[in-house]
C-alpha cells in the first residue's frame, strides 16, 4: 500500500495496526472471517469507479460491457452453488437485503414473525428499534426455557393464531441448527412466505455441514460474509416467480447503483466456496465449534441449550459470576475477540448482558483444528478465572501472539 502509505499517513498506519491486531489476535466474532487476497483484489479494483444502475442487459448507463459480464457471472455461480431458480446479487448488506424481501412482499402493518432479537434473531426480523419492527407488524417466537432451543409445536401454535404474512428463520446468536422443513410446514399452513435468513450459516449451507433451506423457502437471503468467506455485500435467492418483485425491490424500490468492486468479489469467493477444500472448511468449522464447547463445559461454563451445532457457542457467565461485557472487554486484552451477548431471559439489559458469543469460522480460516480450540478455551478459563490480575491477563496475551503466529491468516502477507 505505497500509495496509501504516501497519500494519507495517517489512514496507512491505521490500518497497518489492524492489520496486526488480525494477525496476533484470536478472532472469535462468529459473524468475521478472513477473505483470500483474489477476493481482497477485486474489492479494491477499478470496478470501484463504475455506476451501473438496473441489471445485466437493461442498464441506465452506457459503458457496461464488462460489468454485465461480472453481474452474470455472480449471479450464474449463486444459483449454481445454492440450487436456486433466482439470485440478486445487489444488496449492500443483510439489513437493506432483508428490508427489500419485506417490501416486495408484504404491505404495511403485515404481520412479520421471526425470533425475539433476546433469543438470538436480528433486528430486522422485527425488532422494535428496526423499522422491520415498526413498518409491519411484529410477532416473536421465543427459544423453550428450560431447552433452550426453539419449540416448533410453539411456532405453529403462535403462527396460528397471528397468521403472519411472512414468516422468518434466521439468528445471530443461535447455536442449534434450523428444521427448515418444519417451518416450511408451518408457513404452507397459515399461508405465509418463508423467507431464511442464513446469513450466519450460508458456508455451512453450501459445505453440506446444515441443512439446505433452498427447498423449503421462498425466499433464502444471506450476507456474502461471514462463513461464505467473501466481501460485505448480499445475495436474495428466490423462486423463479417471486424474480421481477424482489429485483424492483432491490433497484430502484431501495438502492441505486450496485457496488461493481464488492459483485466481482462475490463472484470469486462463490468459486472458492464450490471447491473440495471449502467443503472440507466448512466441516472444519463445526468440528471446532463442538470441540471448544465441550471444553468449555469441562472447564465449568454453562452454555446456551447445552452446546452447538453450528459455528457458534453462547456462553451464560452467570455461573462465573462475571458480567458479559466484562467478561469481553478483558478477554480481548488478552488477544482473544468475541462479543458481549444477551442470553435468553437474560435479566441484565443488552449494553451488560450476562453472556458472550463465540464463533469459529475464522480461526478455522487459519488452518486451526480441535487441539488448538482446546487450548483457546484454557485461556479463555483463566481470563474468566483471574478477571481482574491485569499481570495473568498480559501473560495470556504474550502467549497468544505467539500462538497467532503459527497460524498464516488468509489475504494478510506478514
Amino acid at each position: 500500500m505505497d500509495e496509501l502509505k504516501r497519500t494519507d499517513p495517517e489512514i496507512y498506519e491505521l490500518v497497518k495496526d489492524e492489520e496486526r491486531y488480525q494477525l496476533e489476535s484470536v478472532r472469535l466474532i462468529p459473524s468475521e472471517n478472513y477473505v483470500s487476497k483474489a477476493v481482497l483484489e477485486a474489492t479494491g479494483s477499478v470496478l470501484a469507479n463504475k455506476y451501473s444502475e438496473g441489471y445485466p442487459g437493461r442498464r441506465y448507463y452506457e459503458g457496461q460491457r464488462y460489468i454485465d459480464r461480472i453481474e452474470t457471472i455472480a449471479v450464474e455461480r449463486a444459483k449454481a452453488l445454492f440450487g436456486a431458480e433466482h439470485a440478486n446479487v445487489q444488496p449492500y448488506s443483510g439489513a437493506p437485503a432483508n428490508l427489500a424481501v419485506y417490501f416486495a412482499l408484504l404491505k404495511p402493518g403485515e404481520g412479520l414473525m421471526g425470533l425475539a432479537l433476546p433469543h438470538g434473531g436480528h433486528l430486522t426480523h422485527g425488532w422494535d428499534v428496526s423499522i422491520s419492527g415498526t413498518f409491519w407488524r411484529p410477532i416473536r417466537y421465543v427459544v423453550d426455557r428450560e431447552s433452550q432451543r426453539i419449540d416448533y409445536d410453539a411456532v405453529r401454535a403462535l403462527a396460528r393464531k397471528e397468521r403472519p404474512r411472512m414468516i422468518v428463520t434466521g439468528a445471530t446468536a443461535y447455536p442449534r441448527q434450523f428444521d427448515f422443513k418444519a417451518f416450511g410446514e408451518i408457513a404452507k399452513e397459515v399461508g405465509a412466505y418463508l423467507l431464511a435468513d442464513i446469513s450466519h450459516i450460508a458456508g455451512l449451507v453450501v459445505a453440506g455441514a446444515h441443512p439446505d433451506p433452498v427447498p423449503y423457502a421462498d425466499v433464502v437471503m444471506t450476507t456474502t460474509h461471514k462463513t461464505l468467506r467473501g466481501p460485505r455485500g448480499a445475495m436474495i435467492l428466490c423462486r423463479k416467480e417471486l424474480a421481477e418483485k424482489i429485483d424492483k425491490a432491490v433497484f430502484p424500490g431501495l438502492q441505486g447503483g450496485p457496488h461493481n468492486h464488492t459483485t466481482a468479489a462475490i463472484a470469486v469467493a462463490l468459486k472458492e466456496a464450490a471447491s473440495p477444500a471449502f467443503r472440507e472448511y466448512g466441516h472444519q468449522v463445526v468440528r471446532n465449534a463442538k470441540a471448544m464447547a465441550a471444553e468449555l463445559v469441562e472447564r465449568g461454563f454453562n452454555l446456551v441449550s447445552g452446546g452447538t451445532d453450528n459455528h457458534l457457542i453462547l456462553v451464560d457467565l452467570t455461573n462465573r459470576k462475571v458480567i458479559g461485557k466484562k467478561a469481553a472487554q478483558a478477554l480481548d486484552r488478552a488477544g482473544i475477540v468475541c462479543n458481549y451477548n444477551t442470553v435468553p431471559y437474560d435479566p441484565r439489559k443488552p449494553f451488560s448482558p450476562s453472556g458472550i458469543r463465540l464463533g469459529t469460522p475464522s480461526v478455522t480460516s487459519r488452518g486451526m483444528k480441535e487441539a488448538e480450540m482446546r487450548r483457546i478455551a484454557a485461556w479463555m478459563d483463566e481470563v474468566v478465572a483471574h478477571i481482574e490480575d491485569e499481570a495473568a491477563i498480559g501473560r495470556v496475551s504474550g502467549e497468544v501472539r505467539e500462538f497467532c503466529r503459527a497460524f498464516p491468516a488468509p489475504g494478510i502477507t506478514v
